[in-house]
């Protein structure tokens, strides 16, 4: 597979960086602060990871998994990355972001607004409803029992594609939630978002990773997915 770009150093861009070398595909892993900071990330993942800059991990390959604040999207290489498959893991945090009146209002999804600052790139949101506690506890080799599996959604068909076969090789199954209008069902508070694959729900967001990770097959997703109610984002309190 060609070199996966990973823009986003943090706990799930890390996290995405080493399931990918373990399935055997190179990865480009950049951040804001320059590929200096990241020789402890890239000599823990071994030879087939290497750091760059922003915009040569947006140049890596045809997919590319960005995993920065909300607030940092704007910087994002949006020339750089048009006609690329973007794997967006963004969520909105009023208490981290600000507050954002189109989110709000409920205006746009969280991904729509991303896709708006990333015109003609081909959007895929995922990764976004999981802790990165819980990833290398639930990936599995394609086919295992008790493989769980992760939503996305998108609104090019072939991106969506494009993304589940990389999310396969990671480990995990996935489930269509529909186009970027309806991301919301995944997102924070909404009954398919981490709590799912914890096995002690009820602790708080904040101990949520001291929990053991549960399998969460396709179907239970789905179930999650179909039940959800939206929640209003201006009350979102995490």
């Amino acid at each position: 597979m060609p070199t996966l770009g990973i823009i986003g150093s943090g706990n799930i861009g890390a996290t995405v960086a080493r399931l990918a070398v373990a399935a055997g595909i190179p990865v480009l892993v950049a951040n804001s602060r320059g590929p200096e900071s990241l020789s402890r990330l890239t000599f823990e993942l071994g030879p087939l990871s290497a750091a760059g800059t922003v915009e040569e991990a947006a140049q890596a390959g045809d997919l590319i998994v960005t995993s920065v604040p909300l607030t940092a999207v704007p910087t994002l290489p949006a020339a750089a990355l048009r006609g690329r498959t973007v794997l967006d893991t963004s969520n909105y945090y009023p208490q981290r972001d600000g507050r954002i009146a189109p989110l709000d209002s409920e205006e746009l999804t969280t991904s729509e607004l991303v896709q708006q600052h990333l015109p003609g790139a081909h959007l895929v949101k995922a990764f976004n409803n999981i802790l990165a506690h819980h990833i290398p506890q639930l990936a599995l080799p394609t086919g295992a029992p008790d493989r769980s599996a992760l939503p996305l959604a998108g609104d090019d068909a072939h991106a969506k594609r494009l993304a589940a076969g990389l999310i396969d090789r990671l480990g995990f199954d996935t489930v269509d939630a529909g186009p970027l209008t309806e991301s919301w069902r995944f997102e924070p508070e909404s009954a398919a978002y981490t709590r799912l694959y914890a096995a002690d729900p009820d602790l708080p967001h904040a101990r949520l990773p001291e929990s053991p990770a549960v399998p969460v097959p396709a179907e239970g997703l789905r179930t999650a997915l179909n039940r959800t109610h939206r929640v209003r984002v201006a009350d979102r309190t995490f």
